[in-house]
């Protein structure tokens, strides 16, 4: 079969990408050389395009972490420190249009899979399942966090340009409701567990799918895992939903009472991420480096690190190193101080370096092994944690919470222990005692769910800040303060973002079918607190 190749105009997303040729995530450099000249495809090229296209928005790279998240979710979630300005709570332009360009090119990507698989003759369909099933979760887990941020956004009729045999005039999407694109994908997600547990990869398919499978290495347990806590924690986002609360009630109940049916991640073994075999392939986290550092953005934040600190979080040493010229202290920037004393603090001198915290070079931005975490163990057993709170069952939830604390100070560790840096000397792992004694100063009994949400908030930190900016909002906690000026157009954390002016200039009937919530301001229909 032969393609065209389309570019994604505005936020249309039109088009679809072209495609590659069989990979391994060690050579994945030699197969992405120059994509252009690439003219053939198939499902199996397709489903490792759309891993690779949305790599962007999986494993650390620069315009994501310095143009998107520094200056927008970094900042409303207080997981970093900046130097007070004018207007900063609203959401740049720029930061919007280059997560919405990404997303898009991606859908592209899906869409252009969804073809080539349903014009395949039966046979071949049946044999390569496993690769439509395992797009779709990963698809739907990027979905998710778009409708998280945006709302209403184009969907089910986007990326059909090529579908629509190139005629433009057909093909601008329609805004669908973020309420519906949620119930669309919970359905097929829980037909895609039901799907998995009877599936057998045929064994000629076996090795094609274990080689173009990035993120999974042609794992089926690891996908139905992905696929459930995916579900879980969709169904935790909608739980306070009137049209969605006794729906997801039951559904929760089900994947966690049975495990054999249902598996999910529970331990950070079982972590669902993108892996850097090859750090000097097209796969990797090099841009890490320039993402965090760059113009002071690693910078700690004065509520986490105080917080940390207090309890004495195992973590800390991990993930931060104190400043240059802090004597070993962990200090904080603070958010309530005028910008010219913030800079002052950040610059320092050379006769009197910065005695701001910065998050632990050794382990974040110069890990050039970095993974694109998608789902840890942790998340889950929080999840699974505020399910059984709610429920009554508080003693249950106590002890996922705590696994939950004891994977997120493992993974730490583990991120440590796979970078390719040493500039910061590796922290002794804590002891099981340290670790029991920080369990202990949290404590459990009293406002149970701020404390679930706090250690969401420190272990997503700024690893999955889609993630965690969404938690922040439908839970309420933490809560940050922030400095603001009279003049300042937007006093208020943003609940969401607004559309890129592409779409008026380019899909502007179906835009103005949803322009009257195009503000930072209108809650998404999960955000009922």
């Amino acid at each position: 079969m032969k393609i065209n190749n389309f570019f994604v105009i505005a936020g249309l997303c039109t088009a679809s990408l072209t495609t590659i040729t069989s990979c391994k995530k060690e050579s994945f450099d030699d197969v992405y050389r120059d994509p252009s000249k690439v003219t053939s495809t198939s499902v199996e090229k397709q489903f490792s395009g759309l891993q690779y296209t949305f790599r962007e928005l999986t494993i650390p790279t620069y315009r994501n972490y310095f143009v998107t998240l520094a200056p927008t979710i970094h900042r409303y979630t207080q997981i970093i420190g900046w130097a007070n300005s004018e207007n900063q709570l609203n959401p740049g332009a720029a930061a919007i249009t280059d997560r919405w360009e990404k997303y898009y090119q991606g859908l592209a990507q899906f869409r252009e899979l969804e073809k080539i698989y349903n014009a395949a003759p039966e046979l071949e369909k049946a044999d390569k399942k496993i690769f439509f099933l395992a797009a779709k979760i990963f698809f739907y887990d990027q979905t998710q966090q778009q409708v998280d941020l945006h709302g209403d956004i184009p969907w089910s009729e986007a990326g059909r340009l090529s579908t629509n045999g190139g005629d433009y005039t057909v093909s601008y999407p329609k805004y669908d409701a973020a309420e519906d694109i949620y119930k669309t994908m919970l359905d097929d997600l829980k037909a895609i567990s039901a799907d998995l547990n009877s599936l057998t990869i045929p064994t000629a398919v076996v090795n094609s799918f274990k080689t173009q499978d990035l993120i999974n290495s042609g794992s089926l347990d690891l996908w139905k895992k992905y696929c459930n806590s995916l579900r879980l924690r969709m169904l935790t986002r909608v739980n306070k939903s009137s049209s969605f609360a006794s729906r997801s009630n039951q559904e929760i109940a089900e994947i966690i009472n049975n495990p054999t049916t249902n598996p999910i991640v529970l331990k950070n073994d079982d972590n669902i991420q993108v892996d850097i075999f090859n750090n000097a392939s097209d796969i990797h986290s090099r841009d890490f480096l320039d993402a965090l550092e760059s113009w002071n953005n690693n910078i700690a934040s004065k509520k986490m690190i105080d917080h940390m600190v207090s309890n004495g979080d195992p973590r800390l040493p991990f993930m931060f190193e104190p400043g240059a010229g802090a004597n070993g202290v962990f200090i904080g920037l603070d958010q309530s101080l005028p910008s010219a004393n913030q800079t002052t603090l950040i610059s320092g001198t050379p006769a009197n370096p910065s005695t701001i915290a910065i998050y632990n070079r050794s382990t974040y931005s110069r890990n050039q092994n970095f993974p694109g975490i998608l789902f840890t163990a942790s998340e889950v057993q929080y999840l699974i944690a505020e399910f059984k709170n709610n429920s009554g069952n508080t003693a249950g939830a106590k002890e996922n919470f705590e696994t939950g604390i004891k994977e997120s100070i493992d993974l730490q560790k583990r991120l440590r222990a796979i970078s390719n840096n040493s500039l910061v000397a590796a922290a002794p792992a804590p002891s099981d005692l340290e670790i029991q004694n920080y369990i202990t100063k949290i404590g459990w009994g009293t406002n149970n769910i701020q404390l679930i949400a706090t250690q969401k908030w420190l272990h997503f930190n700024i690893i999955q800040s889609t993630q965690n900016w969404a938690e922040v909002r439908r839970l309420d906690y933490p809560t940050f303060t922030f400095r603001v000026e009279s003049s300042d157009l937007q006093k208020t954390v943003p609940v969401k973002w607004f559309l890129p002016q592409s779409e008026q200039a380019y899909n502007l009937a179906n835009y103005n079918t949803v322009k009257d919530k195009d503000n930072v301001n209108t809650k998404i229909f999960w955000d009922v607190n």
